[in-house]
């Protein structure tokens, strides 16, 4: 439980080829606060220069009308994201299944060195996937999140960790 927690606490800001945005909920056709969190940190990584490219993952979830790296790239185009920096793989359903994607994206596009994008409790898991399928991984992790109350963090501490151990366990 510690170590996810305190790798929540390192961070990279770039510079990279890419931003890597994992997918979370979309409600209708837009982002959820979560995955907005997460898209406005790209957003921002982009627009400084820390990177070059934002590569939004997720497809269409159970009640989702769009796939969510769709959501992602039309909320990222309306705050002036130019489509050309934009690359989306709408198949994946899980972590594991956006890092495999995003690293087909990396490859097709000749990119090189990567930040994963997602909550900051989320980092040691994403980022050790990462690494798993061959991207130059490390870690940006949100500097806000909609995870504010202690009850909301400490929930989302204890998911992680028994994530984070089933995939050091291989289970």
């Amino acid at each position: 439980m510690t170590q996810v927690y305190q790798y929540s606490l390192k961070r990279d800001t770039g510079p990279a080829d890419a931003a890597i945005v994992l997918g979370a909920a979309v409600y209708g056709e837009r982002p959820s606060p979560v995955f907005r969190e997460r898209i406005n940190h790209a957003i921002d990584l982009y627009h400084d220069g820390s990177v070059q490219y934002l590569i939004f993952t997720g497809g269409v979830g159970n009640r989702d009308e769009i796939a969510e790296a769709e959501a992602a790239r039309n909320y990222a185009l309306r705050m002036g994201v130019p489509d050309e920096a934009i690359l989306i793989e709408t198949v994946s359903t899980t972590t594991a299944e956006n890092l495999i994607q995003a690293k087909r994206l990396v490859d097709e596009h000749q990119l090189g060195r990567v930040l994963v994008v997602s909550d900051p409790l989320h980092m040691k898991r994403a980022v050790s996937l990462a690494r798993d399928v061959g991207l130059d991984a490390y870690p940006s992790p949100t500097p806000t999140t909609r995870y504010r109350s202690w009850r909301s963090q400490w929930s989302f501490l204890l998911r992680e960790t028994y994530f984070y151990a089933k995939y050091t366990l291989g289970i």
